[in-house]
């Protein structure tokens, strides 16, 4: 299956291409930045730690996505916002890790869903998969007696916060509670808040250094706590998943799908 990257530059991007570059199942066509970016023209090659490979990083997404079976994107949200329309046009296969994308973008992808293939996830690890699973499972066994709180922590260099992983851990625990997860998230707190209230979930972020990922989310209960945690060692934590994505798309011809459907996780 032939692959382009959107974000090639960025620290997943890279180390996306460098597992496509190894796969056999797998061709990498090209990689998109955006207009300006100081390595278009560049080979990608070179860029990842190889030889030359004869494409360089574009900034001609229309050019680049004519090429290819399928995108990937880990860029921000406003290039995500912009490929979008690209592939709602062309119809090519997408796997999308961008963070920070809010219901109305992906209620877009689900649409999209229904003439080409789709895999969206926030965090594309297996481990996190499962707490996405596991968390809301725990929540609705623990009931009323214990208070919910998600503390995630993530490098320095990282642009939204809380993170998508954080968020969407919150929307499932919800969920499964019946509960709007506008009604009872809780971002930070700060001043004369006032007591907790029960049915509240917390959301904090830390920032800081090289952290490449941590969440660990707290169930406080009366004598007593469970934390469920997942730390991320390295960045082909999500660069594996993202290829697995990818491979799960092969013979995909339409739907929209998350990482839970890739790695076989029971909904």
């Amino acid at each position: 299956m032939r692959v382009c990257i959107n974000g090639i530059c960025g620290r997943m991007g890279r180390r996306i291409a460098a597992l496509i570059l190894q796969n056999k199942e797998l061709e990498l066509t090209g990689g998109l930045e955006f207009k300006g970016n100081s390595e278009i023209g560049k080979d990608i090659g070179r860029l990842v730690g190889f030889d030359e490979i004869g494409i360089e990083v574009s900034d001609d997404a229309e050019k680049v996505v004519k090429k290819s079976d399928c995108v990937v994107d880990f860029s921000t949200k406003d290039a995500t916002k912009e490929l979008i329309e690209i592939i709602d046009r062309t119809n090519i296969k997408a796997v999308i890790g961008t963070t920070g994308l809010d219901n109305k973008f992906i209620d877009r992808l689900k649409k999209i869903g229904e003439k080409t293939a789709v895999v969206q996830s926030p965090n594309m690890s297996i481990g996190v998969n499962l707490l996405f699973k596991i968390a809301p499972e725990i929540a609705k066994i623990l009931g009323k007696g214990f208070d919910i709180e998600i503390v995630e922590a993530h490098h320095k260099h990282k642009i939204d916060a809380p993170s998508g992983t954080a968020k969407k851990i919150a929307e499932n625990i919800a969920s499964t509670l019946g509960k709007n997860i506008n009604d009872v998230v809780v971002y930070g707190r700060d001043g004369i808040v006032g007591e907790r209230k029960d049915n509240e979930i917390g959301i904090f972020a830390v920032r800081g250094g090289d952290i490449v990922g941590e969440h660990t989310i707290i169930f406080a209960g009366i004598g007593e706590r469970i934390e469920l945690i997942h730390r991320a060692q390295s960045r082909d934590t999500f660069a594996i998943g993202a290829i697995k994505a990818l491979l799960f798309l092969k013979d995909k011809t339409k739907g929209f799908y998350t990482m839970m459907d890739v790695l076989g996780i029971p909904k």
